[in-house]
């Protein structure tokens, strides 16, 4: 059986047809990380992201069609399906399905999924029953248009177009990118630097990057550097969604990033922590750390726009306990529509009038149809 998307573009359905196709398939994927291993559940289906978003999703943020993928991880067995097989397969680039069999499996990686920056395009579509694990040891999925040894393609390696890394209906638990500080740091299922990158219609659970430092985030998302300055699309996905399955993190608890713009579309960001302590810069005597409970941004012009989504019981140690945005040279924007950020506590310190945010940009943030409590 070849998972994937199919019929093309299911996941761009609304969410009652999303879940007639995920109760067809007869099961739904759940993590459950506790003490290093990683099992798998049978659940009633539930579609990630948040129930309750219904907002409508830009041609630029729909899924691809995976129904005649170019490589597939498996030959219909779990046994099949390796890490070293999920490795070759995002290296070789392409659009990528799994043929794991009928149930739930996940696939513990034992080395990073690197994408090369040769490859035009890297769609990874786990069909909603495939799991990545790091095991609590390692970083998942890696790109980075910077790094030679992934094949350094221009001399402005910064700003270009390709690769495109599409992840979707798959989920990334107990990634962890602790100790990566080389590229950057953060980024404990998914670090992107380059390219264009967007995420639909999927889980992270328990990821973790560096407990402790000012410019270090994104337990489950770090990203760097997109071309044009376009912004990473999220979309229909949950970071957390339950007690003890959300990501921890210096800062960001689910994404971190700098100077990049973000659209956060109908997903879910429960139970993330960003744990460090001194804010950035870091006070005298701390390592610094500790913002943006599920959002970390910093930079100079760059949107963070959220909208159809619910981020709720995230908590920063230092600001931010929902979101914490720094535009340096107060230029960037930030827009909430049609969402409720609720019970996010900022330890530390946040903007007067938005509960959960801590804000310096080119003016107060648009607040339309939304509740922050």
């Amino acid at each position: 059986m070849r998972i994937g998307t199919s019929p093309a573009g299911v996941s761009g359905y609304d969410p009652a047809v999303r879940r007639a196709w995920a109760a067809a398939r007869g099961v739904a994927l759940t993590a459950v990380i506790a003490g290093g291993s990683t099992a798998l559940a049978a659940a009633a289906p539930t579609p990630p992201g948040n129930p309750d978003g219904h907002v409508a999703v830009p041609a630029a943020a729909r899924a691809v069609d995976s129904s005649h993928p170019t490589r597939v991880v498996g030959r219909g067995t779990p046994a099949s399906c390796t890490s070293k097989a999920v490795v070759a397969a995002v290296a070789a680039g392409g659009i990528i399905t799994f043929d794991c069999g009928p149930d739930p499996v996940t696939i513990r990686m034992t080395a990073t999924a690197k994408v090369r920056n040769t490859s035009p395009r890297v769609v990874i579509d786990g069909g909603g029953t495939v799991a990545l694990s790091g095991g609590a040891a390692r970083r998942i999925l890696y790109m980075n248009t910077c790094d030679r040894r992934q094949v350094w393609t221009t001399s402005h390696c910064d700003d270009q177009a390709t690769p495109q890394l599409v992840v979707q209906n798959l989920t990334f638990a107990a990634g962890n990118a602790t100790g990566q500080r080389a590229d950057g740091g953060g980024g404990g299922a998914i670090f992107a630097r380059g390219g264009r990158v967007r995420v639909l219609d999927s889980r992270f659970v328990r990821n973790r990057c560096d407990p402790t430092g000012p410019d270090v985030g994104g337990a489950a998302m770090r990203v760097l550097d997109q071309f044009r300055d376009r912004p990473v699309y999220i979309v229909r996905s949950t970071f957390g969604g339950a007690p003890g399955q959300g990501g921890v993190c210096s800062n960001g608890g689910a994404l971190s990033s700098i100077g990049v713009s973000w659209v956060v579309l109908n997903s879910l960001m429960t139970h993330n922590r960003a744990i460090g302590r001194g804010a950035n810069p870091a006070r005298a005597g701390t390592p610094g750390g500790g913002s943006g409970g599920a959002i970390y941004t910093d930079g100079n012009r760059f949107t963070v726009r959220i909208d159809g989504s619910l981020i709720r019981d995230n908590t920063a140690r230092e600001g931010g306990g929902a979101v914490f945005f720094v535009s340096n040279d107060r230029t960037g924007t930030m827009r909430i529509e049609r969402s409720k950020l609720l019970h996010n506590p900022s330890a530390g310190f946040e903007t007067r009038g938005l509960p959960g945010i801590f804000f310096l940009g080119a003016a107060r943030p648009t607040v339309v149809a939304s509740t922050l409590r």
